[in-house]
């Protein structure tokens, strides 16, 4: 990653479950809880393939995962689901959020790109009291093309007005680092759902946002970082 000037970062896209918030335990229960009505076996691995992606994109890709049932179905379920008393708590990223004030305060333009409707999105930025703070959302409904494809990312760039080389996106899916990097942005990961391994194609990975030096993203030594 250069640290010359005219290569420094002048622009942030954020996404958003996972990387702000951590909502991840319960979205892995709301899914496991959807392939078990339909009496479907899965693991961790098969937990994974939704997390930081749109339903629709991963049914897509393989409809076997649901044969016969129509994405229309599966999103009544999902939300009776999602209503259960029961679900693990979605829970704040305080280092997180302390990241985003702090560009906020440097004047430092950002949005929000997620997989996520644009319900969820809004409750979420104002339960982290930041929503003020993000130029626009892109969100599920936004796009035609969910992460791993660059869309939302691309559309992102277009909503804050810079080039892709002077944005940085802040992931923690390889879907997510995925899109950032396909849309010609520097990527860091953020290690609240993936080890460290796993997440290897971002430029920089942290355990919290606060690691990230900003603009020099200095990189940090753990295992699974890249050369």
């Amino acid at each position: 990653m250069s640290h010359q000037n005219d290569t420094l970062p002048r622009a942030a896209l954020f996404d958003l479950d996972g990387t702000l918030i951590n909502s991840e335990p319960r979205s892995m229960e709301v899914w496991s809880r959807l392939l078990d009505l339909h009496n479907i076996p899965h693991d961790e691995a098969t937990l994974h393939r939704f997390m930081g992606r749109r339903g629709t994109d991963v049914l897509e890709e393989d409809p076997s995962l649901f044969p016969g049932v129509t994405w229309d179905v599966l999103l009544a379920e999902l939300q009776v689901i999602q209503s259960a008393p029961d679900l693990p708590e979605t829970r704040e990223l305080p280092e997180s959020a302390a990241f985003v004030r702090r560009l906020h305060a440097e004047g430092v333009p950002f949005a929000l790109v997620t997989s996520a409707g644009p319900q969820w999105a809004e409750i979420a930025l104002e339960r982290l009291g930041v929503r003020s703070m993000f130029k626009g959302l892109i969100t599920a409904a936004d796009v035609t093309e969910g992460k791993p494809h660059p869309q939302g990312y691309l559309a992102g760039a277009d909503l804050l007005g810079y080039a892709p080389e002077h944005i940085v996106v802040f992931e923690d899916t390889p879907a997510g680092i995925e899109a950032g990097r396909r849309a010609g942005m520097r990527v860091v990961a953020i290690t609240t759902t993936h080890d460290p391994a796993v997440l290897s194609g971002a430029d920089l990975i942290v355990d919290h946002l606060t690691e990230v030096d900003w603009p020099r993203l200095a990189r940090v030594d753990r295992p699974g970082t890249p050369a």
